[in-house]
C-alpha cells in the first residue's frame, strides 16, 4: 500500500475515533451552530396612539395588561407567606396585585407545560379542540434528550416511528382558523401588543403579528438566553444532571425580533429588557384602548442572574436557589415598574391588570420546595403542576383584597377581557371560559367552574367538584382524590370509592369527544417523580408519571 493511503486511512480512522467520542457533543451544539446570525442591538419604535385622547377614560373600553411568567412556581412569591429560600425572597409588587384586587385561591393553568398552556390562555379553549396537545418539539432536541441517561431506573421513550412523520417545528402552533384574545380585542378598535415568548407556532398564519397583534417584540422559540454565558453582568447556574438545560446553554440565542424582522440583540438583561420595552409600549398607546401580553420567560431556565440581583441577596447560601432568587426578584420588579407606570399615566384605575404563570414549577432544575405545597411538577397534572398564582387588579372594578374560591382557569382570561371590552363572546365555536367578573363583584354564586379537564396523551385528568381523577398510563393505573379533604393529594382513595372513579371516567370519556387528534404527534415521554425535583435520587415505591413532550 502507497505511503499516501496509509497517511490518508489513518486520518480517516482518527477522524472516525474522534467523532465516535465526541457525538454527544456534535449533536447537542449542532442546533446551535445552524441557528440564524443575531444582529446588534437597534431601538424599537413603537407605534405611536393619538396625541389626545379619542375618548376619556371610564367612557373608553378598559386597557387589558395581561402578565404571564414562564415556569413560576406557587410556592416562589410571598403572597401566600411562601417564598424562594423559605420566605428569604420576597415579591411585593406581584403580591400587590393580589392584595389591590382579587386572587383566585383554585387559580389553574390550561396544561402543565408552556405551550398548551398559553394555547387554552389565547384562545379561552381547552387546546385539545384544536389539536394543541402536545409542546412542539423538535425531532433532533427530543432525540437528543432521548439519548442521556436518566437520574433513575425508568427512562425517556423516544418514538422513532413519530419522528418520521413530525413536522417541522415552526408549523407546530395555534391554527389561524382560531380566534385568539388579540384577534377578539383588536375587532374592537384595541392596539395589540405582544412581548416576550410565544411558543405557539412561527409558521406563516401562526406567528404573533398573523393572530391578531399589530405589534410583536420576543422571540418565537420556547426560550432564550437572559444575557450571554460570558457577560460580565450575568450570574449562571448549570444543572449537569438535566439533559434539557444542557441543549439550552448549548444552542438558545440572545435575541428578540420585531414584527418578524431578523433577531437583534436585547440592549440589557432580558426581563429588564422587555420590562423597559413594555413601559415604552404603554407610552406610546396611553391615549387609546390597548392590550399588552407581555411574557416573560422568567425564571425558565437557563437559570441567569443578573449580578446587582443576586449580589443583593447575600442570605441566600445555595448558589443555584440564589441565582433562581434573583431572577424572581426582576421579575418582581418588572411587575412593580409596569403597573408604576399605569399609575404615573394615569391609567390605573382603568386598566385590567392580570397576573400568572404558564405553569407550575419545574423539576429539572433541582429545587424541592418551589410548588410547596402541593406535589408534583410542571409536565403532571398534579396540584404543583397545574395551579398557580392568578390574580387580576381592575380598580374602577375589583375591590380590593377580594379571594374566590371555586376552579378557575387560563382560558377564562378570554372572556373575562372580552366581557371586560364590552364584547359578545363567539357563538360559532365552543368558548369554554367563562367571564369571571361577575362571581368577583359577588352578582353570580358558586364556583367559576364546577369541572375541569387536563389531557396528555393517554394521561388524563378531571376536576369535578371536590373529587380529582388522575388516569395514568405509565404506569397503568387510577388515582382520586378529595380536594376538600386533601387539598395536596397525599391520599389517593380510588379503591374505596370505585363509584365515583367510574363516574369521573365517563366524564373523561365525554370530554375527549369534543377533542380532536393532536396536530403532531409525542415524540418523547419522559419519566418525572412526583415527590422529589432531578438530581436526587430515587426512592422505592415512589409516585412518578410519564409524560408525553
Amino acid at each position: 500500500m502507497k505511503r499516501w493511503m496509509k497517511i490518508l486511512l489513518g486520518i480517516l480512522a482518527l477522524i472516525a475515533i474522534g467523532g465516535f467520542l465526541t457525538k454527544d457533543y456534535v449533536l447537542l451544539h449542532l442546533p446551535g451552530w445552524l441557528a440564524p446570525h443575531v444582529y446588534p442591538n437597534r431601538p424599537v419604535a413603537w407605534q405611536q396612539g393619538p396625541g389626545k385622547p379619542q375618548l376619556p377614560l371610564g367612557r373608553r373600553p378598559p386597557n387589558v395588561v395581561l402578565i404571564v411568567a414562564d415556569d413560576l412556581g406557587y410556592n416562589d412569591i410571598s403572597f401566600n407567606g411562601g417564598g424562594v429560600a423559605g420566605g428569604l425572597l420576597k415579591t411585593p409588587h406581584i403580591d400587590a396585585l393580589g392584595r389591590q384586587g382579587v386572587s383566585f385561591a383554585d387559580g389553574y393553568a390550561g396544561n402543565a407545560t408552556c405551550a398548551p398552556s398559553r394555547a387554552a390562555l389565547m384562545t379561552g379553549r381547552y387546546p385539545t379542540r384544536f389539536g394543541f396537545e402536545f409542546t412542539p418539539a423538535d425531532t433532533r432536541f427530543a432525540r437528543t434528550i432521548a439519548g442521556f441517561p436518566s437520574d433513575w431506573e425508568h427512562r425517556t421513550i423516544f418514538d422513532e416511528v413519530a419522528a418520521r412523520n413530525d413536522p417541522p417545528p415552526n408549523e407546530k402552533g395555534v391554527p389561524a382558523s382560531e380566534l385568539t384574545i388579540a384577534e377578539l380585542l383588536r375587532g374592537k378598535g384595541y392596539h395589540t401588543l405582544h412581548l416576550g415568548k410565544w411558543h405557539l407556532g412561527g409558521a406563516k398564519g401562526m406567528r404573533p403579528e398573523d393572530q391578531g397583534f399589530d405589534e410583536s417584540l420576543g422571540f418565537i422559540i420556547g426560550g432564550q438566553m437572559f444575557l450571554p454565558e460570558q457577560d460580565p453582568n450575568v450570574v449562571n447556574a448549570k444543572q449537569d444532571f438535566d439533559p434539557i438545560d444542557k441543549y439550552l446553554w448549548a444552542n438558545l440565542p440572545f435575541s428578540v425580533q420585531y414584527n418578524g424582522s431578523k433577531p437583534f440583540r436585547p440592549a440589557r438583561y432580558m426581563t429588564d429588557y422587555l420590562t423597559d420595552q413594555a413601559i415604552a409600549s404603554i407610552r406610546a398607546n396611553r391615549n387609546r384602548p390597548f392590550f399588552l401580553y407581555l411574557a416573560y420567560n422568567a425564571p425558565h431556565t437557563p437559570l441567569q442572574a443578573l449580578k446587582a440581583d443576586y449580589d443583593a441577596l447575600p442570605q441566600i447560601a445555595d448558589h443555584r436557589t440564589r441565582v433562581y432568587a434573583a431572577m424572581i426578584r426582576a421579575l418582581d420588579r418588572g411587575v412593580g415598574r409596569v403597573t408604576a407606570e399605569l399609575k404615573a399615566q394615569g391609567l390605573e384605575q382603568d386598566t385590567l391588570v392580570i397576573f400568572t404563570s404558564d405553569n407550575g414549577g419545574a423539576h429539572y432544575i433541582g429545587l424541592p420546595d418551589i410548588n410547596r405545597p402541593y406535589r408534583g411538577w410542571k409536565a403532571t397534572f398534579f396540584e404543583g403542576g397545574v395551579k398557580v398564582p392568578f390574580f387580576m387588579r381592575w380598580p374602577a372594578r375589583i375591590a380590593p383584597a377580594t379571594r374566590i374560591a371555586g376552579p378557575v382557569s387560563h382560558f377564562d382570561i378570554f372572556a373575562t377581557a372580552g366581557k371586560a371590552a364590552g364584547i359578545a363572546m363567539p357563538t360559532e365555536r365552543a368558548v369554554d371560559g367563562v367571564d369571571l367578573l361577575p362571581f368577583v363583584a359577588g352578582t353570580q354564586r358558586g364556583a367559576p367552574h364546577h369541572t375541569l379537564f387536563w389531557r396528555d396523551g393517554a394521561y388524563r385528568v378531571v376536576r369535578d367538584g371536590d373529587w380529582k381523577l388522575q388516569m395514568l398510563d405509565l404506569p397503568h393505573q387510577s388515582l382520586l382524590f378529595d380536594m376538600r379533604a386533601d387539598p395536596t393529594e397525599r391520599h389517593d382513595v380510588a379503591a374505596q370509592q370505585p363509584e365515583i372513579v367510574a363516574r369521573l371516567r365517563a366524564l373523561l370519556a365525554e370530554h375527549d369527544k369534543q377533542s380532536v387528534k393532536p396536530a403532531w404527534p409525542s415524540l418523547i415521554r419522559s419519566p418525572i417523580a412526583i415527590d422529589r425535583p432531578l438530581g436526587t435520587g430515587p426512592k422505592a415505591g415512589e409516585t412518578y408519571i410519564y409524560w408525553a413532550n
